[in-house]
């Protein structure tokens, strides 16, 4: 969820705010990356670090950051910020041009998705405008990047938010399919497509990410299984455990 107590962009840790890109979030991050894994959410992410642009595809597992490409590091150069745009589930393969299954669980540079000159003059207006500190105009460029690639595409992603919404609410993948005109195999191929996995899959990581945001609210486990869409509470600590390596306690502790 989104962090709208401080403004973005403010110095500490990690802020995020709602984008002016439907549905997506811009973030920033100040401090030195914790041990703490990014968790599957059926996202992606455009992100600036060290004068680099990265795109990071959609998590089937724990990711840790410091795995990053070559060359860069989990803090920005000279204390400058990690700045990133995460897309909408089902958003992110229009912007990048590739389906998503072919980024899943991998962290890449955008010039090996786009030409290289147009990432090398989007890197230097980039540089430009975070110099010294300018947070807040680069995650503008990555939202002006965006919504052009998006325009360029002709991207209707109607189609694909709809069986994300579906989805996340628990439906059936069978009525999820007849909902929006495909067969069951026609949207498994939309869904690898839009989102690097799955319609099976997709719901589990969705059901984790409710789940996680209602554990984080102070609900009981039990509850939070209940509200959820697991069968129990033994459930609930199956999947935490098989999607986020780690049991819900060690997510949510502090550090």
């Amino acid at each position: 969820m989104c962090d709208t107590s401080e403004p973005f962009g403010v110095s500490g840790g990690y802020r995020e705010r709602a984008s002016l890109l439907a549905g997506a979030v811009l973030w920033t991050r100040r401090t030195p990356l914790s041990a703490r894994p990014v968790l599957p959410d059926g996202c992606t992410d455009l992100i600036w670090s060290q004068g680099r642009l990265l795109v990071a595809g959609p998590d089937t597992g724990p990711h840790f950051p410091g795995a990053l490409p070559p060359g860069t590091s989990p803090e920005g150069r000279g204390g400058a910020p990690i700045v990133g745009l995460r897309f909408a589930p089902g958003q992110g393969p229009s912007v990048f041009g590739v389906p998503a299954h072919e980024l899943r669980d991998r962290r890449v540079p955008l010039a090996d998705l786009w030409p290289a000159g147009r990432v090398r003059e989007l890197a230097e207006r980039m540089a430009a405008a975070g110099a010294p500190d300018g947070a807040a105009e680069v995650g503008r460029l990555l939202e002006e990047t965006a919504a052009a690639r998006l325009r360029e595409a002709g991207a209707d992603i109607g189609r694909t938010t709809a069986v994300a919404a579906a989805l996340a609410r628990g439906r059936p993948v069978a009525e999820v399919a007849g909902a929006v005109a495909l067969s069951e195999r026609q949207l498994h191929r939309l869904s690898l497509d839009a989102f690097g996995y799955g319609p099976k899959t997709l719901a589990r990581v969705l059901r984790l990410v409710r789940a996680l945001d209602l554990a984080r609210s102070g609900m009981p486990y039990a509850q939070v299984a209940l509200r959820a869409g697991y069968a129990d509470q033994a459930h609930l600590a199956r999947e935490v455990k098989a999607l986020a390596g780690a049991p819900m306690g060690a997510l949510l502790g502090p550090g």
